[in-house]
């Protein structure tokens, strides 16, 4: 009866890649042990396993791989031609394996661990380095690996499993992630210095219907959020440039190529004017976004916390 349900686990030769790895691996370890000693009662004292359950394991990776490995004299066996090439491949992939559990468990680790950080690009100068700072106050030595990208990238970079936590805008509202708003950002409208409401420190943005404006590439929530307003304010904005960075777009509105919603710069941008718009509302929702259900290594679970503790105080007033 035993026999019989061994032999159900039998590899054929047309068996895929995925059915030789569930039936060979727990072997491989063991293979490498005798191998190693070239004595199975040796090799089972020291992996400390029964030496019948050791030479059965031989038996059954001899018969599944269809070749010989071992030349048998009594307990003592020597490895054949055949035994030799695959013995190299085995320790080549064990230790890939000790390799990648060592690096999870570095990875886990509660003091020293990672964090997949991703951000949006108007976040990087300024809000995530004092982020990441107030945070190494207490974890000193938690490591970080940044993404910055622009919100929908991010969000499948999460269900990826690329990515821990994100800061991004919108706040998502799916049911795979766990969305949490965090803080509020108001959006300018950009005007060139020489422009003809320069003059101006307030404007509805209805007054800027007749602009070209220049905005980040579709996908990007800045580009929906100024489609939205315009839409509020009564027309439908004509798109003379779209690009990929905030400061890229100022410098497009400095040459007088257009007029652009963007929120504040981390440093003033010599060339341009900077108007509150006072209708429709212009802000922009900034939140962390994670995975549903994904379990948290501690630096993903301190760091998490920390970003909730910072509702209402995320950026700077």
């Amino acid at each position: 009866m035993m026999h019989q349900q061994r032999s159900e686990g039998r590899l054929s030769p047309s068996g895929d890649t995925e059915d030789i790895v569930a039936v060979l691996a727990p072997r491989l370890a063991y293979f490498a042990g005798v191998a190693r000693t070239e004595h199975v009662t040796r090799a089972a004292q020291e992996m400390q396993v029964p030496q019948s359950t050791l030479s059965r394991a031989m038996v059954r990776l001899e018969q599944d791989l269809g070749v010989d490995l071992f030349a048998r004299r009594g307990r003592t066996v020597s490895l054949t031609p055949a035994g030799r090439t695959f013995l190299g491949s085995v320790e080549r992939a064990l230790a890939e394996i000790e390799r990648a559990a060592d690096e999870v468990r570095a990875d886990a680790d509660p003091t020293t661990g990672k964090v997949a950080f991703g951000f949006l690009h108007t976040m990087g100068s300024e809000t995530v380095p004092a982020l990441i700072r107030a945070f190494r106050v207490d974890h000193p030595r938690v490591r970080f690996s940044l993404v910055q990208n622009y919100g929908e990238a991010m969000i499948e970079r999460l269900r990826s499993g690329e990515l821990d936590l994100c800061l991004t805008s919108p706040v998502p509202d799916a049911p795979d992630l766990v969305g949490r708003r965090l803080d509020e950002q108001k959006l300018r409208l950009v005007v060139p210095a020489d422009h003809r409401l320069a003059s101006r420190r307030r404007i509805r943005l209805a007054e800027a219907a007749d602009e070209a404006f220049v905005t980040l590439e579709p996908g990007y929530g800045l580009h929906r959020i100024t489609d939205d307003l315009c839409r509020q304010a009564g027309f439908r904005p004509r798109i003379a440039f779209e690009g990929e960075e905030a400061e890229t777009l100022r410098g497009l509105v400095a040459a007088g190529l257009g007029v652009a919603l963007l929120p504040p710069p981390a440093v003033p941008r010599p060339g341009v004017v900077e108007l509150t718009v006072t209708a429709p509302r212009a802000a922009r929702e900034i939140g962390v976004a994670w995975l549903d259900g994904h379990p948290d290594t501690p630096p993903v679970a301190a760091f998490k916390k920390f970003l909730l503790s910072k509702r209402g105080t995320l950026l700077p007033e």
